[in-house]
């Protein structure tokens, strides 16, 4: 039960850390949400808060369940040790009334006076005396080992609603955090609709990078993601067929440069809303299109992995996500197939 009794400073960690992440002010951001251009690095500030949350959560959600099994453990044993002393009780019940059959209930004297074989009877009196004594230190035993064992048990009962209290608590905070996210996306998506409508594009806001080395020559235009549209796929929304791979993200994800190269524009308005393509060395060009936000300039070196937007719902889209191209040329009309491409430098797409 050591574990348990570390188990209020672990809460109070977890507490302390969600309750500033949740507490924590919005740069830029006045009580009534402000606007300010710095709506992009708050939201990815947010995801990672939002993340942090999360695993948090999970983390103490699995140390409830754990003291919820070593509470149930410490039940089971207690009822093992009940049943072995019920049973004792009921050995010297027997040893009690046999005692009392045989004559028990005269005097020794006079059992002694009246018996056929004193020396037998001081014998097995002898016998039934140390029968008794060993039961009574059976029995002490045991009821100090279920004191000890109901003691365990209420530390790990109140230990166990502790971490349930925390579970609340961190569903609260979570919430709060998700909340906060929730309203910035929807400011940073109407930001950029704005900005769209107006025709002007929104300067680049530089955001922190997560990681400053993927590692890896190519990656995925985002990091988690559903797949949807696919290239050459059907519908009412283009004039002829889907052109690129489309990855369903809420508002404000950070989308990536899928390799090294140089943005060659930048572009806001008519169907793709802002985008901007990305030049490769190998002869290759990646549009990133329907974004809230730019992270780059046009002319900027990029790195594989490197943040350089933020995925959004501007131009002609139904909902938030990425359109990801890849094209042999700087223009629409000369897309190839992302996913079999991607593969081929080692990232397939799930």
């Amino acid at each position: 039960m050591r574990s348990s009794r570390r188990l209020p400073l672990l809460v109070a960690v977890l507490l302390c850390a969600l309750s500033l992440l949740a507490a924590r002010p919005v740069d830029g951001m006045d009580g009534d949400g402000g606007s300010g251009a710095a709506l992009g690095p708050q939201v990815t500030r947010l995801y990672e808060e939002a993340a942090t949350a999360t695993r948090q959560y999970e983390e103490g959600r699995r140390a409830a369940e754990a003291q919820r099994v070593r509470a149930q453990d410490y039940e089971r044993l207690l009822d093992g040790q009940r049943q072995k002393i019920d049973a004792m009780h009921e050995d010297l019940g027997r040893i009690a009334r046999a005692q009392y059959r045989d004559g028990g209930g005269l005097p020794l004297t006079a059992r002694m006076l009246l018996a056929d074989d004193p020396d037998g009877l001081m014998r097995g009196q002898r016998a039934v005396a140390r029968a008794n004594l060993a039961v009574d230190r059976a029995i002490g035993r045991n009821l100090r080992a279920e004191a000890r064992l109901a003691a365990d048990e209420a530390k790990a009962q109140a230990a166990w609603q502790v971490l349930e209290k925390r579970d609340t608590d961190l569903v609260e905070l979570k919430k709060k955090i998700e909340d906060r996210l929730e309203a910035a996306r929807s400011r940073l998506e109407g930001q950029a609709d704005s900005s769209v409508a107006a025709g002007a594009c929104p300067g680049a806001v530089r955001l922190d990078q997560q990681d400053a080395g993927v590692g890896a020559s190519w990656v995925a235009p985002v990091e988690t993601y559903e797949l949807s549209a696919s290239f050459g796929s059907g519908g009412s929304r283009w004039a002829n067929r889907h052109t690129g791979q489309d990855f369903a993200v809420p508002v404000g994800t950070p989308v990536r440069s899928v390799g090294t190269g140089r943005v060659l524009k930048v572009t806001c308005g008519g169907a793709f809303g802002i985008q901007l393509v990305v030049q490769h060395a190998d002869g290759y060009y990646t549009q990133y299109a329907h974004l809230a936000a730019v992270a780059v300039d046009q002319g900027d070196r990029v790195e594989a992995g490197q943040w350089i937007g933020q995925s959004g719902s501007t131009g002609n889209s139904t909902g938030p996500h990425l359109h990801f191209e890849v094209r042999v040329t700087p223009e629409t009309g000369s897309a190839v197939d992302p996913v079999p491409w991607l593969s081929q430098r080692g990232v397939p797409l799930r």
